[in-house]
């Protein structure tokens, strides 16, 4: 302390009202001043470690499932496996973020590291792989992008870095680092960059084998530096490091003549004099069956398919389910129209046997539930033109002859000649 200083350099006080008075190299500050920096050092190092890891609601698996069940008809075995896998997951990183809690003893296994578990799903087009993952990540709250595998390549090829796919999620999380640590990312056609044959490549494979090696790292946890408005890395470009140590990847991909692989498999099983089949396959659905030698089969590399622990399948849609999809979940697409219409003022009434034919359709033209949009959007184009322009209370009743004339009208009935 000095007499020099009659004021404190941060509030202006007099040394006759500041009390004590610490006095630096070229500055002073009075103790009341001290006291408030403490309560801001306080507050911003809470707020900060608070923004460190963000909270999340996490279910318990039964919880997870039912609602799933709300949004997603069917692939019972898929939510099945997709729960316990999310459930875990968000598990282990709250155990990491809290440790153990307070007041409960220690166990001797309590510094065991749980490993994260990637998923892979192997499924139709249309069956719902993106829509499980979407609906998964809409529940938890956290940040969720769709990645496109099929641009990916190595390295100084034209097209896009293994990285692009973390620039999407930081992008959704507002550039949040911590937040983005904790997404999920759902890579889809994971399929397409499946090697071009059975043998190690002795040549350049910039889509396929290459982007698989370029993955590794980014599936099993590691600090990456993204470009944070995506495209190519170059030197002078400003990195954000990611530690993807806790972010889930889900990959899903057709894998379109896999059933092949899996069929050769269980034929070669059972080659022999005298075998009884105890268990007989199911040849309609073959991808129950899948297992990790057959994604090895299929062209991915040993080490990828080994960061890609928890393998499941969904099952063809039949018409039943088709019939659900169409009418029983919270978005389903009768809801969405009517919905559509009553913004208009217009009430929308469809006949069973409508909802019938649109199913028949769908199954006839082999589009799957993506497919059923096709068909609804052809035959209420013209209801969607016209109806806008009416006045509002009016009521509209789709009928099985109007729907066949409206789909008779559009290309899609050329799709029962290709097929």
């Amino acid at each position: 302390m000095t007499k020099n200083y009659k004021k404190c350099s941060f509030c202006g006080r007099d040394s006759k009202d500041a009390g004590l008075l610490i006095s630096g190299v070229s500055a002073h500050i009075c103790e009341n001043c001290v006291d408030q920096a403490k309560q801001v050092i306080e507050h911003e190092t809470a707020s900060r470690e608070s923004k460190k890891i963000p909270s999340f609601k996490l279910l318990k698996p039964f919880e997870i499932k039912n609602h799933l069940d709300q949004y997603v008809i069917g692939q019972d075995d898929a939510k099945k496996v997709l729960s316990v896998a999310v459930y875990n997951h968000y598990k282990r990183i709250n155990k990491l973020k809290s440790g153990t809690p307070k007041g409960e003893t220690s166990h001797p296994d309590d510094d065991v590291e749980i490993e994260k578990s990637n998923i892979v799903m192997v499924g139709e087009t249309g069956t719902g792989k993106t829509l499980l993952a979407r609906t998964i990540a809409k529940m938890l709250k956290v940040p969720f992008c769709i990645a496109d595998a099929t641009v990916l390549t190595e390295a100084g090829y034209v097209g896009e870095d293994v990285e692009s796919i973390l620039s999407r999620l930081l992008q959704v999380a507002d550039y949040d680092v911590a937040s983005a640590e904790m997404g999920i990312v759902f890579i889809d056609e994971v399929d397409k960059i499946a090697r071009k044959s059975d043998n190690p490549s002795i040549t350049r494979d910039v889509s396929g084998e290459g982007v698989q090696q370029a993955l590794l790292k980014i599936l099993e946890g590691a600090i990456v530096n993204v470009p944070p408005q995506g495209g190519r890395k170059h030197p002078e470009q400003k990195m954000i490091n990611i530690n993807t140590n806790n972010i889930l990847f889900i990959c899903g991909g057709a894998f379109d003549g896999i059933d092949k692989k899996i069929s050769s498999r269980l034929m070669a099983n059972a080659i022999g004099y005298g075998v009884k089949d105890k268990n007989p396959v199911d040849r309609d659905n073959l991808l129950q069956y899948i297992a990790p030698q057959d994604l090895k089969s299929y062209g991915l590399i040993p080490e990828l398919v080994g960061r890609l622990p928890v393998l499941t399948y969904l099952n063809p849609l039949e018409r039943d389910t088709l019939r659900q999809i169409l009418t029983e979940p919270k978005n389903s697409l009768i809801k969405q129209y009517k919905h559509l219409f009553r913004m208009d003022g217009v009430e929308l009434v469809i006949e069973n046997n409508v909802l019938d034919y649109i199913v028949d359709k769908a199954v006839e033209f082999k589009l799957g539930a993506r497919g059923l949009r096709s068909i609804c959007e052809a035959i209420m184009l013209d209801i969607m033109f016209d109806l806008p322009s009416h006045k509002q209370g009016s009521k509209f009743v789709l009928t099985l002859k109007y729907a066949r004339k409206q789909l008779s009208k559009t290309n899609l009935e050329r799709l029962k000649v290709a097929s």
